[in-house]
């Protein structure tokens, strides 16, 4: 018979052990075991949990990454307001504000000086010990309940040690510099715009629904302020700050000043040492560090008037512009980038700055051989601010853009309004992974089992230098690479075979043809029935069709006509990848029908629904207006579903969508 006494002991026992190791390692920076033994501890507790789910609890460490993904976020009314800072610029205000307090206080004042965090400012709730809540700053009086996306964070305790009844914590949730050039070097390999700095990144993952989305962002947090204890006083804000760092938070680092020279030297400190801090900071706080003198001088309707955030200006550094390359990321847009003589600004040695675009080098007259002066947009990203022309010699030169791309050697165009110049090349490998992705995507040609790792792997080996190199694949190549046994590479090649029968629409969407949706590629496919006519049409032929606008027939004319997209073509059709439009009409039934989706189907996925309306005749929509005639509402329907029964629309059942066809 099972001890379920010595099986609870043994949950409590290993949730203490892994909350310690977790504190040491994320909040100290200093752990004593080795991760396979972390490991081995949380999968052991995790399995026990499993067995026993009769002793899992909110605050064991195991909860941390998981939970189902949100529909929204509850609001929720801050028991105190979160107020926000009055900021100052220079020493003249901090000494401005020294000055109030000691008329106020005599010269026995003292204040904290703090290093102020850029990230995003959360309310922690802890209810006899135990972590219930957390929510944003909001508008300081009624922010968003973010408890899952919290429980993520490792330096976040569940559960405190001797914690009052009640307790609320001010904290700042941030997104630590390596991480965050971590995540910006994959966005720029993956041609995606990078992030300006942390604190962006940090409250875009805070409002992940997804608490396993969150997860993978690895944010951190620390707190600074106690907003409610019971049955607990404090005379100074430093106690309480050393009270936190006793319950095991990561807490704000602190120096305490009596004088304003005092407190201008610790602000040139911060500032000075800024770069060894984990996080960004953008400002010192100054605080009156008596509670009793705070709850004297109060507050006016949004900020307290103990307190200023002196924030430090954007350090610039003079430098030469060496050089201007070009790099094309893989959605094919082209980013200029300025080799400038190595400076230290921030902190960093910047050997690069980003230049935008050619409009940007245009209106600033940059060129190469120019001494500029550069900074970091949010402390991060290197920037040209200006030109020195001044300092000109003569020698300069003016950079003229490419109209080639710089990989592929395919042409590059820029459309009408936009500022980027993009690569027309259909097999260009600067885009490769991501044309590969998105041809392989559900909506494309659908095939199973390749994931991105797996599309990486298989350029990096170079077996894939173009989607059509998708049908000469064979189970030997595969087998024996990473995530490739015989099962699942032939399975792989069965989903390849598969997707050779698929209509033309999903081919031609799987080219990735900018402005070619999926709609404008069943509308394309179902008119020219051929890829051959598709190749031959004119600008004119396709403008007249309905749905088919300008802008679309210059991008698809333009495609067709590329010498690579030809190959590309040319290649599909050898492998025996259908070209011809599959017509899948039983009948017209739902002719000049408008149907909108919305919530979940239980029957059928929304793309599985949506061909079925199409298969008699009718017309899919993704937004509801006057025009729309029927809305099918699967479970959890939402805005569209209200704005349906405002207009009058007819609301059908999938069961109801089924007796309509039979």
């Amino acid at each position: 018979m099972t001890d379920l006494k010595s099986i609870e002991n043994r949950i409590r026992e290993l949730r203490e052990i892994i909350s310690e190791h977790s504190y040491k390692y994320y909040v100290l920076d200093n752990p004593t075991i080795h991760d396979y033994e972390y490991d081995a501890l949380m999968n052991e507790l995790r399995n026990l949990e499993k067995d026993y789910p009769q002793f899992m609890s909110s605050d064991s460490p195991s909860v941390r990454i998981g939970g189902e993904a949100l529909s929204e976020f509850n609001q929720v009314v801050h028991r105190v307001p979160l107020q926000s800072l009055n900021d100052v610029f220079d020493f003249s205000e901090v000494c401005d504000f020294d000055a109030r307090m000691r008329k106020l206080f005599g010269e026995n004042v003292e204040y904290t000086v703090e290093p102020k965090v850029d990230g995003l400012s959360m309310s922690l709730e802890y209810e006899n010990g135990i972590f219930v809540r957390g929510a944003t700053r909001g508008d300081g009086n009624i922010g968003e309940d973010v408890t899952a996306n919290l429980r993520t964070i490792k330096s976040l305790p569940l559960r405190l040690p001797d914690a009052p009844e009640s307790l609320i914590v001010r904290g700042e949730v941030y997104m630590s510099k390596k991480v965050f050039e971590k995540l910006n070097e994959e966005r720029e390999e993956l041609g995606i715009q990078l992030l300006a700095n942390p604190r962006n990144a940090a409250a875009g993952s805070m409002r992940q629904l997804n608490p396993k989305v969150a997860a993978e962002r690895k944010l951190d947090i620390i707190v600074f302020n106690i907003q409610y204890i019971s049955g607990a006083g404090f005379e100074k804000h430093s106690d309480t700050l050393d009270f936190l760092k006793g319950m095991k938070f990561r807490q704000i680092p602190y120096t305490i000043c009596h004088t304003s020279g005092q407190i201008v030297d610790e602000i040139k400190a911060i500032g000075e040492k800024r770069e060894n801090y984990p996080f960004e900071i953008d400002g010192a706080v100054v605080k009156l560090n008596s509670i009793r003198d705070r709850e004297r001088v109060g507050s006016t309707a949004k900020a307290p008037r103990w307190a200023v955030a002196y924030k430090y200006p954007p350090e610039q550094k003079a430098t030469k512009l060496k050089n201007i390359t070009v790099a094309v990321g893989r959605t094919g847009v082209l980013t200029p980038k300025g080799e400038v003589t190595p400076v230290r600004l921030a902190g960093t040695t910047v050997t690069n700055v980003t230049l935008h675009n050619a409009d940007f080098i245009a209106e600033k007259d940059i060129r190469i051989g120019d001494t500029v002066v550069i900074q970091k947009a949010g402390d991060i990203i290197p920037e040209l601010v200006s030109v020195d022309k001044t300092k000109r010699t003569g020698h300069e030169s003016v950079y003229i853009f490419p109209d080639k791309c710089p990989v592929c050697g395919a042409p590059v165009t820029r459309e009408a309004g936009e500022a980027a110049y993009r690569c027309t090349g259909a097999e260009c490998p600067a885009q490769l992974i991501r044309n590969i992705s998105h041809f392989v995507s559900r909506d494309a040609m659908d095939i199973s089992g390749l994931g991105p790792k797996v599309i990486e792997q298989l350029v990096k080996e170079e077996i894939l230098c173009s989607p059509a190199d998708l049908y000469y694949l064979t189970v030997e190549q595969l087998t024996g690479l990473d995530r490739f046994a015989e099962k699942s590479a032939q399975n792989l090649i069965n989903s390849i075979q598969s997707s050779k029968k698929n209509d033309l629409s999903k081919l031609l969407f799987a080219f990735g043809i900018r402005h070619i949706g999926e709609k404008a590629a069943k509308i394309i496919a179902k008119q020219f029935k051929t890829i051959e006519n598709i190749q031959k049409a004119e600008l004119e032929d396709l403008a007249e069709i309905y749905d088919i606008g300008l802008v679309m027939a210059e991008s698809l004319v333009s495609w067709m006509k590329n010498p690579q997209s030809m190959h590309l073509i040319n290649r599909l059709k050898e492998a025996g990848v259908n070209t011809e439009y599959i017509d899948t009409l039983v009948d017209n039934r739902f002719n000049g029908k408008t149907f909108v989706l919305t919530g979940t189907l239980s029957k059928y996925t929304r793309a599985e629904a949506g061909a079925i309306i199409e298969q008699y005749g009718g017309k899919v929509s993704s937004s509801v207006s006057k025009k729309t005639n029927y809305l099918l509402a699967g479970e959890d329907a939402g805005s569209k579903l209200e704005k349906a029964n405002k207009l009058g629309v007819t609301i059908i059942s999938e069961q109801d969508l089924e007796d309509m066809i039979k």
